[in-house]
């Protein structure tokens, strides 16, 4: 029987694992950095980079999109399972921008893991406390591909 893992050490696991076999992964979020993960949760920061902005200066929707995918996963991973599953609905609320500079922090959440799909909400904000602003929200519902085994040991 192995070792029990902390959310966040599932988390760092889970993004080790992940970041060596995606492409989008490795150029968008290449310096991500987690900053901590309880069950069912996960928190993030990421700088706002020159290959994360669109032609006018502000942070691409594709980018928030990618961030959406990536903590919808993170925040499955958090709940201890290792394989988060494949995405069936995205939705993505485009609130305001960022530039460069900004640094984005990334909340997401599971609303449910239930036995085929996992539920996610995440959320990216720039500034801290009261200059904080969302520039983007949105929903990730994935497939959940459950080890059989570890379901029978739950």
């Amino acid at each position: 029987m192995g070792s029990v893992k902390t959310p966040f050490e599932s988390v760092q696991a889970c993004w080790a694992r992940v970041s060596q076999n995606s492409p989008v992964y490795k150029f968008f979020l290449s310096d991500i950095e987690l900053v901590s993960a309880t069950d069912g949760s996960m928190v993030a920061r990421l700088p706002v980079s020159a290959n994360l902005l669109n032609s006018k200066g502000g942070l691409h929707g594709s980018v928030s999109a990618t961030i959406v995918d990536w903590a919808g996963g993170m925040a499955i991973a958090s709940t201890g399972l290792e394989k988060t599953g494949l995405s069936t609905d995205i939705h993505v609320s485009y609130v305001s921008t960022a530039k460069l500079g900004d640094v984005l922090t990334i909340e997401g959440n599971v609303s449910k893991v239930g036995r085929n799909l996992g539920f996610t909400t995440v959320v990216i904000y720039k500034g801290e406390g009261t200059n904080k602003t969302v520039v983007a929200h949105g929903t990730h519902t994935k497939y959940v591909l459950r080890d059989r085994e570890q379901d029978k040991s739950s």
